[in-house]
């Protein structure tokens, strides 16, 4: 199980962190941002396919900013799949 952290840009939230234990997402935990949604994000996504997640949350934009906290755990998440590889 490898346990990742991550600093989102262009976003409210200032870390992102999870596990990732046989391609499924565990403890996604988001520091800053919007408390209530992000705490949601977590509780959502706890046993999900990592790549599954990437798939459906990248690209996902937060008003004109170019980017999501949704979007940033995408990319975090990916990057953790390419590690484990």
């Amino acid at each position: 199980m490898g346990k990742y952290k991550y600093f989102p840009q262009g976003v409210c939230s200032q870390q992102i962190t999870f596990e990732l234990k046989d391609g499924q997402l565990h403890g996604i935990s988001f520091y800053g941002g919007c408390n209530g949604n992000l705490k949601a994000i977590g509780r959502l996504l706890e046993g999900a396919d990592a790549q599954a997640t990437v798939d459906t949350l990248k690209g996902n934009l937060c008003g004109n900013r170019g980017t999501s906290c949704a979007d940033q755990l995408a990319k975090a998440v990916e990057q953790a799949i390419k590690r484990e590889s």
